[in-house]
């Protein structure tokens, strides 16, 4: 595919990244002056961030906020703009204002990172405007074990990762590479810093919200503009507060309380919101167990979580060998401000009396074990219910694997609270009764373990270690059980999803999430209705064995351990002599060509390709597992695009009927219409989009011809992602009219190019034409298009308009 053509003459965005140059040399004037009146002891970002929250202040004036407020709007473009437009004098920012923020860095996983990386590199600029890294964590198959999967992985990838180093060199990013670990455990330790923003190329990335910094998952379209220094648009969210009191019991861990929420608010209960934890029970958790809850805040569909800076927060940093960053962190909460006020100071923590849209109240000491899926993972079960569902249900009895570890939980406690009851498992001679895999989080997780002993509790139990990577938990698992396509069986993980066939491929594998103690206690009962906290298993001499409670280290008593130094990150400068590694011939990169621009008119002549009915996350737009080795050849990896969709007229699973009632698989009819020159739009139901926030869900449909995406309603990074593609993004005005449309109806807009040309403001219509009939209708939708976005939609992607600019 043909780089961009880059246009010489001014944009949007070039417009946005002057602006935020101009910005950041006033900032930098007003570093100076305020350094010399006796602040030059603050960090650089604490500056900035004192500055910003200063302004805000001025602007907002005793209002109470929330500590996501204070983050989030002291990284403001422009504090006035956004808080005062259309904002009833500042009173109503959350879910009116859009938020043009300027964030600290943008982290990016392997396989987001190549597209994110093919974008940039399409706006031909020497250097990241900010600081980033990229994390090669995805590509890794977990099959034998930890070395030989690692060596595996390298040799099968190697030239993705080539491709990645040399980008990372040439523009100055940090790599991290393969087998240095998951990008959330990896961020957590060495680049999450309270008050902080940042973007992830991932869903999980709020998982650094444990540690008070507001981290947002994001599409790789999203972080080139912050990466090119424009400012980057969020709709203001709202506020879900969860105020914790009590304190957790034996076998209950924070897992537990994210598995419990996520049953009270469903997949899409936190959309639109950020999710802030407080109250007197944050102050008993570890900062890794505030990262699993907020890992998973994914799961409900908000937009980040976060919690206050703790004692535990503290002891992390040090424990991480970044005790200074606490120091810091501890200097900017005391800093006197301007003026006598409390306000003056910036606490990490809410504001006392600070409202929140909508309230939960969770005691932990009243919290027992849950129990989530399969297949979704709202469906929150507590386990002293567990066996009565199995059995009601019909679920598998028999349990075929147990995987603890993944970015949700692989810290040095959740490990510690597991090898305590192994080891007294094995002191009673008993091994896991089904298969038992270990994910450590990062090679410093790893090598700490390693040292303290942990590891060789678990291998001698057993269990097999993997990679230092996200293997079975993204796809990347290469079973060795003999399960085969098809099988019905059950795994128990300590995940964060549990998507049908996610994990190994196999759509009749049931994944149940919980705490990793849990599943641990599992594996070796080999039983998915055993209930640790109550049951005993048989030992070989025929006595009766009860776990004890588990019991662990919050972290090491002596720092982590660094690892190999093969597996440090690579940290350097920008070098413009260096090639980008991309082959003529490569069948997994290729260049991007730029998308055509909307007409001129309002749309007409498209067809309905498929009508889908029930869950379409995007791992149902566009698998992971082994399509993960496409990421960065759109025409290669669109050949998966809805092939586990469910058609809502037929009932089948990847199938869609031309005009002439030839049945094709979806992909395949999108490819054909695509070549016909036949443009065509996909209706669909609700949460649209759920899961990930590979952007690849949006730009294969908009590369296969798709321009718009009808349904009830989106989830928050999806939708934005169809809008940096040029998709157009509409929710029915009435969910009834899901039922009168068909596959194959002719669709037209009305409205819709009056709407974009005036920035967002306007109606949309559809005007449905009966396929056979003939029969005309107009449906009412909805939408969310800022002005911003109307711009991305107009040039046909928010890339091409970057690349007009720069």
């Amino acid at each position: 595919m043909r780089s961009i053509e880059l246009a010489g003459r001014s944009g949007v965005a070039l417009k946005g990244a002057l602006q935020a140059q101009r910005l950041r040399s006033v900032a930098q004037t007003r570093t100076r002056l305020f350094s010399s009146v006796g602040a030059a002891s603050l960090t650089p970002t604490y500056e900035k961030l004192y500055q910003k929250y200063s302004e805000v202040r001025r602007v907002l004036g005793t209002q109470r906020l929330t500590l996501a407020e204070k983050i989030l709007y002291s990284h403001l473009n422009n504090v006035e703009e956004s808080l005062l437009t259309n904002t009833n004098g500042g009173r109503d920012v959350r879910g009116k204002a859009n938020l043009k923020l300027n964030p600290d860095r943008v982290n990016m996983q392997d396989a987001s990172a190549q597209m994110a990386l093919l974008q940039f590199m399409s706006c031909s600029l020497p250097q990241t405007a900010i600081p980033a890294s990229i994390h090669c964590d995805h590509l890794i198959v977990g099959e034998r074990g930890a070395d030989d999967d690692l060596s595996t992985g390298i040799k099968t990838n190697q030239e993705v990762f080539d491709f990645l180093e040399s980008a990372a060199r040439k523009y100055g990013i940090d790599f991290w590479p393969p087998g240095a670990g998951i990008i959330h455990q990896t961020v957590l330790e060495n680049y999450a810093v309270p008050g902080l923003m940042m973007l992830g190329t991932d869903s999980h990335s709020p998982n650094a919200g444990g540690l008070s910094t507001i981290t947002i998952g994001v599409g790789g379209a999203d972080a080139v503009e912050a990466l090119v220094g424009a400012p980057w648009e969020l709709k203001a969210p709202r506020i879900l507060g969860v105020r914790l009191t009590g304190k957790l019991s034996d076998w209950v861990s924070p897992k537990d309380m994210i598995l419990h929420l996520a049953g009270l608010l469903t997949v899409r209960g936190g959309t639109g919101y950020v999710v802030e934890y407080f109250g007197p029970g944050v102050d008993s958790l570890s900062c890794t167990g505030m990262s699993t809850a907020c890992n998973m805040g994914a799961e409900i569909g908000a937009t980040t979580s976060i919690f206050p800076f703790t004692e535990a927060s503290s002891r992390y940093l040090k424990s991480t060998r970044r005790e200074q960053a606490s120091r810091d962190a501890a200097l900017l909460q005391s800093f006197p401000g301007a003026g006598a006020s409390e306000d003056a100071h910036f606490r990490f923590k809410a504001d006392e009396g600070a409202q929140y849209d909508e309230l939960i109240e969770i005691n932990l000491s009243d919290l027992e074990p849950h129990i989530n899926g399969p297949f979704t993972p709202d469906l929150s079960t507590p386990l002293s219910k567990f066996k009565e569902t199995v059995m009601e249900q019909n679920w598998p009895e028999k349990l075929s694997a147990g995987l603890i570890g993944s970015c949700t939980n692989s810290s040095y406690e959740d490990m510690t609270r597991v090898e305590s009851i192994v080891k007294e498992a094995e002191k009673a001679g008993l091994k896991p009764a089904a298969d038992f895999y270990i994910t450590p989080g990062s090679e410093q997780i790893r090598a700490t373990l390693e040292r303290d002993g942990t590891l060789e509790t678990f291998t001698d139990a057993g269990g097999i270690v993997l990679s230092n990577a996200c293997g079975p938990c993204i796809g990347q698992w290469k079973r060795q059980d003999g399960v085969e396509q098809g099988t019905l069986n059950a795994i128990f993980t300590s995940y964060n999803r549990n998507f049908r066939g996610r994990n190994d491929g196999n759509p009749e594998t049931m994944n149940f999430l919980a705490s990793p103690e849990i599943v641990t206690a599992m594996a070796f009962a080999g039983s998915t209705t055993f209930n640790p906290m109550t049951d005993s298993l048989t030992t070989p001499d025929g006595k009766e064995f009860r776990f004890p409670a588990p019991h662990g280290l919050e972290g090491p008593e002596t720092p982590f351990e660094f690892g190999k130094d093969a597996l440090k990150a690579q940290s350097q400068s920008p070098d413009p002599n260096v090639e980008v590694a991309i082959s003529p011939s490569s069948k997994r990169l290729a260049l991007l060509e730029p998308f055509d621009a909307f007409p001129s008119s309002d749309l007409s002549g498209l067809r309905v390709l498929v009508k889908i009915t029930g869950k379409c996350t995007t791992d149902t737009i566009s698998a992971a597992g082994p399509w993960l080795k496409y990421k960065g050849h759109l025409p290669n990896i669109s050949a998966n695009t809805l092939n586990t969709a469910v058609n809502a007229e037929t009932g089948e699973v990847n199938a869609a009927y031309d005009l002439d009632g030839n049945k094709h698989t979806i992909p395949e009819l999108a490819r054909k219409w695509k070549e016909a020159s036949q443009p065509w739009l996909v209706v669909a139901e609700h949460n649209y989009g759920e899961g990930s926030a590979r952007e690849h869900a949006a730009l294969q449909p908009r590369y296969l011809g798709a321009r718009l995406i009808v349904c009830k309603s989106f989830a928050r990074i999806h939708e934005t992602n169809l809008k940096k593609q040029g998709v157009v993004p509409l929710t029915l005005a009435d969910e009834a009219d899901y039922d009168r449309i068909n596959a194959g109806d002719e669709v037209a807009t009305v409205g819709l190019y009056d709407m974009l040309r005036n920035g967002g403001q306007g109606d949309v219509s559809l005007r449905v034409t009966k396929k056979g009939s003939g029969e005309q209708f107009l449906v009412p939708t909805k939408h969310a298009v800022s002005k911003d976005h109307a711009d991305f939609i107009l040039a046909g992607s928010a890339l091409n308009l970057l690349s007009k600019g720069l």
